[in-house]
């Protein structure tokens, strides 16, 4: 009998390690901790303030028919100051018309922390200070622009050309994993 007590408190113990083993793996790739001290630094120069190899198709005080955008570089259509939820979050959001007609979201100065599955929101939510903001964004009608680039720095988001920017009004970076804001921008028309 002492066998068997000793066999099956052996098993016992063994499967309660395997177990523990498999909760603190699983805890790892979910909250992925490390990404608290890893910072990526993403400085992406204003789209369209390279100049092109080719010759320029439009002259350069000419304006890109329809758009009102100049020709010769992108014209800002609305911008916020990024507010921190889950977070402390700053930078500044810009919503951009470039000469070719296309629109892109800027972030500039972003510094916000790492974290797992963050994405670029375009939203139709009001930025609510606090916790009140925390959870708003995804309850309403919003675009996702891509996963975030980098926790800091500046960086530019296409929007798809089926989106049309005059129906969003702010901005928010979030994680997808745990459905919260880490901050958010609203968008105020220039």
């Amino acid at each position: 009998m002492g066998r068997v007590r000793k066999a099956l408190r052996g098993r016992l113990v063994a499967g309660g390690l395997v177990t523990a083993v498999a909760v603190v793996g699983f805890g790892l790739y979910w909250f992925q901790p490390w990404k608290l001290w890893q910072d990526t630094t993403v400085d992406e120069a204003l789209p369209g303030a390279v100049a092109s190899s080719g010759p320029p198709t439009v002259a350069p005080s000419a304006t890109v028919a329809g758009s009102g955008a100049p020709a010769d570089g992108p014209s800002t259509l609305a911008s916020g100051a990024l507010v921190s939820h889950e977070h402390a979050t700053s930078g500044t959001v810009k919503l951009l018309r470039l000469a070719d007609g296309s629109h892109v979201v800027r972030l500039e100065n972003l510094d916000t922390s790492n974290g797992p599955d963050l994405r670029v929101w375009l939203t139709d939510a009001p930025v609510k200070e606090g916790r009140d903001g925390w959870h708003v964004f995804d309850d309403g009608e919003y675009v996702s622009l891509g996963k975030l680039k980098g926790n800091k720095g500046s960086q530019n988001y296409t929007l798809p050309d089926d989106v049309d920017p005059s129906r969003y009004t702010s901005v928010s970076i979030w994680c997808d994993r745990f459905d919260v804001s880490f901050g958010a921008a609203e968008l105020a028309r220039a």
